[in-house]
């Protein structure tokens, strides 16, 4: 479904309108950051700790006027959003840029930002039917540094890693670091399980911070399920009982096969009920 209504810069626009120059920083540099979020019946979900990894990541980047970006913003943008685009449930994603002129160095630190949403029918999250069937994709180890952990604009990685998913007839495919372990998926986090615990790339491995990876990681330890962040090496996956990924979008996802490996799925279907009666 295409949204007929975006916010640009706290406007209510036509989603088709013409609105960036070539002079625009996220098109140059891809100079910003965005988040992706899930609204359900009229109300964006985690809203708070969406607010709080936006706002950790304008700080990091040196973009001005990240207090203005707390809960109340989010969640009242995107209700009204909602609204103008007669929908209940879908897809939020905001981006944050830069807006200044400047080469490398910009001339200020000023933010701007657009707002758009994807209309979905689902009122909440469903574990997929059919496991995703993935790879390792080696061309690009992603870098470990303090802005591996935010969803930047430059996102060129991800984008030759959709290439070889879509070239290979994946689903979906894993991610390593510069040090050749387990970092995440092409859009998610990743989780596994092995021996009775649940294990996930820690945060200095260079995975995204997920919101949904923190929330999952919460539920777990509220259900007494053991649960670490750790550097993992990808031959787990080799001996791994279950494999899943999470993100703000889809909820958990779970993983049915690497290479000749084949995985259960019965720690996903508990957890993503925990998850939606959240």
């Amino acid at each position: 479904m295409i949204p007929a209504f975006i916010n640009f810069n706290g406007e209510i626009l036509p989603a088709n309108t013409p609105l960036l120059t070539t002079a625009n920083r996220g098109f140059k540099y891809g100079d910003g950051l965005f988040e992706s979020m899930r609204m359900f019946k009229g109300e964006l979900k985690f809203a708070d700790l969406h607010a709080d990894r936006l706002q950790r990541g304008m700080k990091a980047l040196k973009i001005d006027g990240y207090s203005q970006m707390d809960a109340w913003f989010l969640k009242t943008k995107a209700e009204e959003l909602a609204i103008r685009n007669k929908a209940k449930h879908g897809r939020i994603r905001l981006t944050v840029y830069r807006d200044a002129e400047g080469l490398y160095t910009p001339t200020q630190n000023t933010l701007g930002y657009c707002m758009e949403l994807t209309p979905a029918d689902e009122p909440r999250y469903y574990l997929n039917n059919k496991g995703l069937i993935m790879d390792i994709f080696t061309d690009i180890p992603k870098p470990t540094n303090y802005l591996s952990n935010i969803k930047t604009c430059n996102s060129l990685t991800y984008v030759m890693a959709g290439i070889f998913k879509d070239q290979n007839k994946l689903d979906e495919v894993f991610l390593l670091n510069q040090n050749g372990f387990l970092c995440e998926a092409g859009s998610s986090n990743v989780f596994v399980w092995y021996d009775n615990h649940l294990y996930t790339p820690a945060l200095s491995e260079g995975c995204v911070e997920g919101v949904m990876r923190q929330v999952v990681i919460n539920i777990a330890r509220e259900n007494n399920i053991a649960v670490t962040e750790a550097q993992i090496n990808p031959d787990i996956l080799y001996e791994a009982d279950e494999v899943f990924l999470t993100n703000a979008s889809k909820g958990i996802q779970c993983v049915m096969g690497y290479g000749v490996k084949r995985y259960f799925n019965k720690l996903s279907k508990t957890l993503i009920d925990e998850l939606n009666k959240l």
